[in-house]
């Protein structure tokens, strides 16, 4: 059996301390982020280069209704047409060169990040990541910022 001197069992105590914080914050940051395989997931989304926006696709409502209330569920398909051909797209990110022009964005940048935005259907670099679909697009290419895209839809 070792002996321990009163020295080393306090940095013994203060160690045990240390580690039982750290496993609460840890607690605390996944409560608030998620898992680990969410912190990992986001560190996987691509930076913008040039000019380019960074742009996540909204989640696509999965009910229709119809004029006398009764609710329909779209079919894969119609999700996935809807999605390809959105007009509706969320900025995460803007390349380092976005809206730097001054003469072509005399009063400044169109959007930033946590904007939703308006744009023309299948604009944009299309990829998918994780299983979510996300849009670099130039910077030009944003058409309004709007507040509220529910009830947006495409004619």
């Amino acid at each position: 059996m070792t002996n321990i001197n009163l020295d080393q069992a306090l940095d013994l105590s203060k160690l045990a301390e240390q580690a039982k914080k750290d496993a609460q914050e840890e607690a605390e940051i996944r409560s608030i982020v998620g898992d680990a395989t969410e912190v990992e997931r986001a560190a996987q989304l691509p930076k913008p280069s040039g000019y380019h926006i960074l742009c996540a696709i909204p989640e696509i409502d999965k009910e229709l209704q119809t004029e006398s209330g009764f609710k329909l569920f779209k079919d894969q398909e119609t999700m996935r047409t809807e999605e390809i051909l959105t007009t509706v797209l969320f900025v995460v990110a803007l390349g380092p060169d976005c809206y730097k022009d001054e003469k072509r964005f005399p009063s400044g940048p169109w959007c930033k990040p946590g904007d939703f935005i308006l744009i023309r259907p299948n604009s944009g670099s299309r990829l998918e990541i994780h299983g979510r679909e996300f849009r670099l697009i130039n910077d030009d290419t944003v058409e309004a910022v709007v507040e509220d895209p529910r009830g947006i839809k495409r004619k």
